[in-house]
């Protein structure tokens, strides 16, 4: 059992695993493993445990942080603001803390502020920074203005960073927020409209930082409260019941966390800003036309208290996509390219016919195949592996 604690790693690579000769690594030029067949086993390799800080979700995040011109959403219909402070504050009292990514114009804020809350306003745009200024120095210290991008904390390829980018060490650390464990949840919690034009590159790095405990994660079991497009909430919140939706997204989102979609909001109920502060007008307006669903995204207090840990979380996302490459094909034509360990043995442990579909698998029964692979009691070899696996995930 894997317990959080100080000192996790930021990022791991594939080879920080528990011991040696869990993976046929599918490499050429080595030999050949003697009980895989050769189409699928083309060298053996051993892991030992090996840090490489800073490695990143393949190639998705170089274009989280390539560029500052990105437009942005904001709340600015004061109804949804009241409605977000009711979803948030729920039954608790006044006073809680939050951690409002790029508020704008402070409509939300202020609605939040009303409420009774305290609020750490990350705010990425310079232009709206004077006005945030000015209502925090009439609310009695309640309100925090940073000059930060919540959403690009902890690039990847860090090297020196300047505002509005910076680390969550950076963060947290001015903030005086220290680590919690992970059973006891987090002080805070955190409200934002995911970036437009990264929107699923986003919910993947989310996803990445909450498996790996990384980032704002590091500190503890953070609460995401977010709107996102329709689009994107649908497939996040999908399951073979809706199998044109389905995907290793959904079975990742279902498996880490607690998904409530709170509710959903017209368009018209936000406005989109350039970098420059100026409204956004005609241009890109198909992908602001859909409506948007206020989620929660709360992490499972037990997501690390069996056989998935922060350290072969990897391997689990590699075992979706590469499922999901063929998503209408049977598991059992699957296996053979994800271990060596017997189909048949692994469909009968995890109690599935032979003509189960990767679409008919929900999120646990994907977990409970992870960790019947994971827990075999073949010592030599757990899972075939190759340079996909480490385009995808290094």
């Amino acid at each position: 059992m894997w317990v959080p604690g100080a000192g996790i790693p930021s990022r791991l690579t594939l080879s920080a695993f528990t011991r040696a000769g869990r993976f046929c690594v599918l490499n050429s030029g080595v030999a050949r493993w003697k009980d895989v067949p050769a189409e699928n086993c083309r060298g053996l390799y051993d892991f030992h445990p090996q840090l490489k800080p800073d490695v990143g979700f393949g190639k998705l995040s170089s274009r989280l942080y390539k560029s500052r011109s990105e437009t942005k959403r904001y709340v600015t219909s004061p109804r949804v603001a009241e409605t977000v402070v009711r979803m948030l504050r729920g039954k608790r009292k006044a006073g809680q803390l939050i951690l409002e990514c790029n508020p704008g114009p402070g409509v939300l804020t202020r609605a939040l502020l009303a409420s009774g809350a305290r609020v750490i306003a990350l705010e990425s745009d310079k232009h709206f920074l004077p006005g945030l200024k000015s209502l925090r120095d009439n609310v009695n210290g309640r309100l925090e203005v940073i000059y930060c991008d919540f959403f690009k904390l902890d690039p990847r390829n860090r090297g020196t960073v300047t505002p509005p980018v910076m680390t969550s060490d950076m963060l947290f650390q001015y903030l005086g927020i220290k680590a919690h464990p992970w059973k006891k949840g987090f002080p805070l919690k955190v409200v934002g409209i995911l970036p437009v034009k990264t929107e699923r590159n986003t919910l993947w790095k989310i996803l990445h930082d909450l498996y790996s405990c990384s980032s704002v994660y590091k500190y503890g079991r953070a609460e995401l409260n977010l709107f996102v497009s329709e689009k994107e909430c649908r497939k996040l919140t999908a399951n073979p019941q809706t199998p044109g939706l389905y995907q290793s997204l959904s079975v990742l989102g279902q498996t880490a966390c607690a998904i409530k979609v709170l509710c959903t909001e017209p368009s018209s109920s936000f406005d989109a800003y350039t970098a420059k502060g100026q409204l956004e007008r005609q241009r890109h307006r198909e992908s602001l036309e859909q409506n948007l669903c206020f989620i929660q995204l709360t992490p499972h207090r037990n997501l690390f208290t069996g056989t998935l840990t922060p350290f072969n979380y990897d391997v689990f996302f590699h075992m979706l996509r590469q499922c999901f490459m063929k998503r209408n094909a049977k598991l059992i034509d699957h296996l053979p390219s994800l271990s060596p360990i017997d189909a048949m043995y692994i469909l009968k442990q995890i109690k599935k016919p032979k003509d189960v579909r990767v679409v008919d698998m929900y999120p646990e029964d994907f977990q409970h195949l992870f960790e019947t692979i994971e827990c075999s009691k073949d010592d030599t070899c757990k899972w075939l592996y190759d340079e996909f696996m480490e385009d995808t995930l290094a």
